[in-house]
């Protein structure tokens, strides 16, 4: 245990700060909303909190689209404000890590704002430009990722500005070195204000190809997802080592990138001795609904074997060379429960059951907001009450490939980004105590029952769980840092692991069916029950979506 770092040894909570805890009676959540809870999270055992991004911002995406990334959008409050969040949560020894959005910024960014006044400007080439195609049309058959031609033409300078994701949000030019160090010089700036690490965001967009080339389309209306043709492009490595330099081997920090599209196998080469985060979320787990290009419209039907698959091999990929990011859960996902748990479960249950793996295989846990509180997806009936961008690009695209409002709708009750994003439940009160004005967002309908005051009173809540298994997993060698082996592997019912040390051994396995399950349990004979969401067990047989973790009796 000594041998691990700090960012090893706790667990990370990643708060949507829109959606946290509104003091002001604006409706939307804010910074003092935060800092008011950090009594709240550190006895949930948390020991970094991850901010999506706080910067001044015309919240198109919500935050994502950065105007200023050295200034406090004044919706959260002041740099004050911040300065105050960073100083207290040392004392309740958690520390603050920042969400870098480094492959695009917000078309109001001054350095846009400069870019496209004319070819010949100073910062002209700080984003990415292209003529258009012979007839006019963009220069490439590319779709954002938030729908529609990656392309936005400009009547200023008579060329196209690529956006990898919503036209308010132009890629910046990493080729460009000004551009690398004015980022660079960014996150110092966060640094020398006390931040203990950094989320990096879309990271595996920022190299671009040499060429810009069409695309074998992969949907109806002509168009390739802009992630085939862009993403961890040859070369982005040496961005990244010289970011890594000239940033975060600055101080006693952690890094985590969101590489998309990243690997197990290729792990080797981002993490570790020979890489450059401390982390690399992954999403081989997430992704496993769809096979064209994350359109949400052609989902499929996944195994159990394969979500076992994707998290062993990433265990296995982490083993020796770097350290692992465990989530079910972010801002950009549905919830968990719904997401990997049958239709019909028993939320509660499946909350626990999730909880059970997150908080047991090696690696650093990151729990999303609400998830410690077994939050589970919205299904409103219609697409306007939605806010979420992507959400809205995937029902017109729906509609385009020729579903129907209803079926789309269906799409989006289940991958919609909202989902997540509903304000945190506090109370029974009004407005689950989120805010005393009119929420951004509406609330899940769900808040009278599953809200923080009443879990905290319920020993038996999620909420509860979640407490206790974290801060045994805190003080357990063997859930730190022991071995990671996958046991019933076949098995289409059961995810089932051992981790171990040379004096220990934990067993976990959790049941993803409705079903009772019956298994050789030899394996279990010289060990105890220590946690479960069923009261006891019987050895060998696992109710309808039963999670136990059993410790081998000392020898």
């Amino acid at each position: 245990m000594n041998n691990l770092k700090w960012w090893q040894k706790t667990a990370v909570y990643q708060i949507y700060p829109k959606s946290f805890l509104d003091t002001t009676g604006s409706g939307t959540g804010d910074i003092a909303g935060i800092t008011s809870k950090l009594d709240y999270l550190q006895k949930l055992g948390i020991g970094a909190i991850w901010l999506t991004p706080i910067y001044k911002s015309p919240m198109v995406d919500n935050g994502y689209d950065i105007a200023d990334y050295t200034s406090i959008d004044p919706s959260y409050g002041t740099m004050k404000d911040m300065e105050n969040l960073i100083d207290e949560a040392k004392k309740h020894n958690i520390k603050i890590v920042m969400d870098l959005v480094y492959n695009h910024s917000s078309d109001q960014h001054e350095w846009f704002k400069e870019s496209r006044k004319s070819r010949n400007n100073p910062k002209s080439d700080w984003y990415i430009w292209r003529d258009a195609k012979a007839d006019g049309s963009a220069p490439t058959n590319w779709r954002a990722i938030f729908g529609g031609s990656a392309w936005t033409w400009c009547e200023e300078r008579q060329q196209y500005y690529l956006h990898t994701f919503a036209p308010q949000q132009p890629d910046l030019n990493w080729e460009n070195p000004d551009v690398r160090h004015a980022l660079y010089e960014s996150a110092n700036f966060w640094l020398k204000k006390g931040v203990g690490g950094f989320r990096i965001d879309a990271i595996t967009y920022i190299k671009k190809p040499k060429e810009f080339v069409d695309g074998d389309p992969d949907s109806k209306d002509g168009t390739v997802a802009v992630h085939t043709m862009t993403a961890n492009t040859p070369g982005i490595l040496d961005f990244l080592h010289e970011f890594k330099r000239e940033v975060f081997d600055k101080g006693d920090i952690f890094t985590v990138g969101e590489a998309n599209g990243v690997s197990a196998d290729e792990l080797k080469n981002w993490v570790g001795v020979n890489g450059v985060f401390d982390m690399l979320f992954e999403f081989s787990h997430l992704v496993l609904p769809f096979t064209n290009g994350e359109i949400w419209c052609y989902p499929r039907e996944w195994k159990l074997t394969e979500l076992k698959k994707a998290l062993s091999d990433s265990q296995k990929a982490t083993k020796d060379n770097g350290w692992y990011p465990i989530f079910f859960e972010n801002h950009d996902q549905p919830r968990c429960v719904n997401h990997f748990m049958p239709k019909g479960a028993d939320m509660i249950k499946a909350a626990k059951a999730m909880a059970t793996i997150l908080l047991t295989l090696r690696g650093t846990p990151f729990i999303y907001q609400g998830q410690e509180l077994g939050f589970a997806n919205v299904a409103w009936d219609s697409i306007n009450k939605y806010n979420d961008i992507s959400s809205h690009g995937q029902y017109e695209l729906a509609l385009k490939e020729g579903f129907t409002p209803e079926q789309a709708m269906k799409f989006i009750h289940f991958f919609s980004r909202d989902n997540a994003r509903t304000p945190m439940q506090w109370t029974s009160g009004i407005n689950a105590g989120f805010t005393t004005g009119q929420s951004w967002l509406p609330l899940h309908n769900d808040f009278d029952k599953c809200n923080a005051e009443i879990e905290d009173n319920d020993k038996n809540s999620v909420l509860n769980y979640f407490r206790k298994l974290n801060n045994f997993r805190k003080q357990n060698e063997t859930l730190l840092n022991g071995d990671y082996k996958e046991l019933l592997k076949d098995d289409e019912s059961v995810y089932a692991f051992s981790r171990s040390t040379e004096n220990s051994k934990i067993y976990v396995l959790v049941n993803f069916t409705l079903n009772k399950v019956e298994f050789s349990a030899e394996f279990l004979n010289q060990s105890n029950l220590i946690f479960g969401n069923y009261e006891s067990n019987d050895k060998g047989i696992l109710r309808p979506l039963e999670a136990v973790v059993y410790e081998e009796a000392s020898k």
